[in-house]
């Protein structure tokens, strides 16, 4: 089924100037480098903004995905509960599930087979861009709803693999170097002539 039947696709907020911090502001402002390689939200550093009256309905809520409609990677980030007030900025896309269960769709926006689709989807030449209505015609398989939950559920476990096998890698590169360096200043020097 088409993506547009089963979520609201729209461009983030289109801020017609340029994006200044503001120490006052109350709403967070989503941009591209808010969201990491693994498609983790980060408002941490976002900009900080006054949204003006009447623009409430541009405020993210947990459930929405954002897709980053142009640069090398067009992945797609859940917005967890925990975002808090934030708006997205255009050029990225606000993905606003419906018919379909968000982490699902997260997944399958996700897949490298859909990321391969997408990338012959976009646009341009110096800088691909994919639009919102390529993106609403995207084919999601629409399994039942118990069905969508499971592969969603596998998916976090999975990734939650992944995330713990590189913590231990890491780990384990970092004790190996603790013990080779302890070796290094114990072992007997060298006589010189």
């Amino acid at each position: 089924m088409d993506l547009g039947k089963l979520a609201d696709v729209q461009m983030g907020y289109p801020f017609r100037s340029r994006l200044e911090h503001d120490p006052q502001g109350d709403v967070a402002v989503i941009q591209m480098k808010d969201i990491d390689d693994v498609n983790l939200v980060h408002t941490d550093e976002a900009i900080k903004v006054t949204l003006p009256r009447g623009k409430e309905h541009h405020l993210l809520r947990a459930g929405d995905l954002l897709f980053r409609s142009r640069g090398r990677s067009n992945g797609a980030a859940l917005v967890s509960g925990d975002v808090g007030t934030a708006v997205l900025s255009a050029p990225l896309l606000l993905i606003r599930p419906h018919g379909v269960l968000p982490d699902y769709l997260c997944w399958f926006i996700n897949t490298p087979a859909t990321q391969a689709q997408l990338a012959a989807l976009s646009e341009g030449t110096s800088v691909r861009m994919i639009s919102a209505e390529a993106l609403k015609a995207l084919d999601i398989p629409l399994p039942t709803a118990a069905a969508q939950q499971r592969i969603a559920q596998a998916a976090a476990l999975a990734e939650r693999e992944r995330s713990l096998m590189a913590q231990i890698a890491a780990q384990r590169q970092r004790l190996t170097t603790h013990i080779l360096m302890l070796y290094a200043h114990h072992i007997p020097k060298k006589a010189h002539p």
